[in-house]
């Protein structure tokens, strides 16, 4: 059996769950008091509660669209379904239910301070980029504190910061698509708002937000202290430029359609393009931190050749082992990006908790494979380990023990209980 894997990060990870725990109740009650409270003082508090209804209607089913969207992208080691839950439940309660209570007391107090126009620019252009940005800033910052070992570089750092900006998105979309049914019960100003905000623009937040992750990336990637301070400020110094960029440019032209449709063409294609690249060289890294443990006897080439595949998930569902498949390509992944973390603390000579996890992950991987074979119903190949050739060696023989062939499989016997 495989010796569990170290956790000396359970106190921090307590921490960071009480304190998520204490912010989301804060964005809950602030939702509540703007969804539920304060429609009770409008004359007509059942249309209040319909058109949130509507909205809600509009925004959801959209959400759990785009959400795959990120999922499908990240095949390399997708992040844990438990861990962008919680970005993606920060972003719809806490991070939106905060921001909005900051930006209605920032564009009510410049509305009386210099009239509606000047509340609005103050609201959409000043307050939102900077306090939008850092509530949903803060659940990247708090899987790259909290949950190290679930955060490896820059491609998680786009991925949550994707996630907790759909969350953000969708909440927001429902007060936007409620104000526009009340504007105009017809239907046209939700049908103008709908394509503007739910087709045209979803993308928007994910992009802002994904420059934070960016920052947060480099300073997990990176073994200067300098960047790794700087890093994340300018990554949220761009994501706030962004999203004042979109906003003032909204605000400025009344949404000009000829105007802002090419500036969402922009954002969207800069946004794919990152993420497609950054996948890109993910599983260029995994590659090259696995290729050793082929000769080491840890993984077989044909092995190799699946974790490092694009589509490893599929191909592990349909032929190796469906589930028990997808856990041994996580594991032999996990080994991959533990091996290149250990490489980047030790040329910093600094400390990290990957490298206590390579031994009990080389173990875990043993067992997998027998998972596999167990869910296959028949034996799968072994890795065998390379052994340097004899001396006085034949050349053929020197050749096959540089290269060693598989050796034949087994299947555990029926009852065997697995980890």
């Amino acid at each position: 059996m495989a010796a569990p894997r170290p956790d000396p990060e359970r106190t921090r990870r307590i921490v960071g769950g009480v304190l998520y725990g204490i912010v989301m109740l804060l964005g809950l009650a602030a939702l509540a008091f703007f969804f539920l409270v304060l429609p009770l003082g409008d004359p007509d508090p059942e249309g209040e509660y319909v058109s949130m209804g509507i909205g809600a209607l509009c925004a959801l089913p959209m959400l759990f669209l785009y959400i795959w969207i990120p999922r499908l992208i990240d095949r390399y080691d997708p992040e844990p379904w438990w861990a962008l839950a919680l970005v993606l439940g920060w972003g719809a309660i806490a991070a939106c239910g905060i921001a909005c209570t900051i930006n209605t007391g920032v564009e009510v107090g410049a509305d009386a301070i210099g009239g509606k126009d000047f509340g609005e620019v103050m609201g959409a252009c000043i307050s939102a980029p900077i306090v939008e940005e850092g509530m949903k800033g803060i659940a990247v910052f708090g899987v790259f504190y909290f949950l190290k070992r679930e955060f490896d570089g820059v491609v998680d750092g786009v991925i949550y910061a994707t996630f907790v900006a759909l969350g953000f998105a969708a909440t927001e979309n429902i007060i936007y698509y409620s104000n526009a049914v009340k504007a105009d019960p017809e239907g046209s100003a939700l049908a103008a708002t709908f394509v503007l905000r739910g087709i045209l623009a979803p993308w928007g937040h994910p992009l802002y937000t994904s420059m934070t992750g960016i920052g947060f990336g480099i300073a997990r990637e990176t073994n200067k202290t300098w960047l790794k301070w700087l890093a994340p400020i300018g990554g949220y110094c761009a994501a706030m430029f962004l999203h004042s960029t979109w906003n003032t440019a909204s605000t400025i032209s009344g949404f000009l359609f000829i105007l802002m449709l090419p500036l969402w063409f922009i954002f969207v294609a800069a946004f794919l393009g990152i993420l497609i690249w950054l996948v890109i060289r993910k599983g260029k890294i995994i590659r090259m931190h696995l290729q050793d443990e082929v000769l080491l006897g840890t993984i077989t080439r044909e092995e190799l050749e699946l974790v490092c595949s694009p589509w490893s998930g599929m191909r592990a569902t349909f032929g190796y082992g469906g589930s028990a498949g997808r856990r041994f390509v996580r594991t032999v992944t996990r080994l991959g990006l533990s091996k290149w973390h250990t490489g980047r603390a030790m040329k910093g000579s600094k400390r990290t908790v990957s490298a206590d996890w390579i031994v009990p992950l080389r173990q875990e991987i043993a067992e997998r494979r027998m998972d596999v074979a167990r869910a296959l119903g028949r034996a799968v190949a072994q890795p065998q380990a390379w052994v340097a050739p004899g001396p006085g060696a034949p050349q053929a023989q020197q050749q096959q023990q540089q290269w060693p062939q598989q050796q034949q499989g087994y299947y555990p016997p029926q009852g065997w209980g697995g980890r």
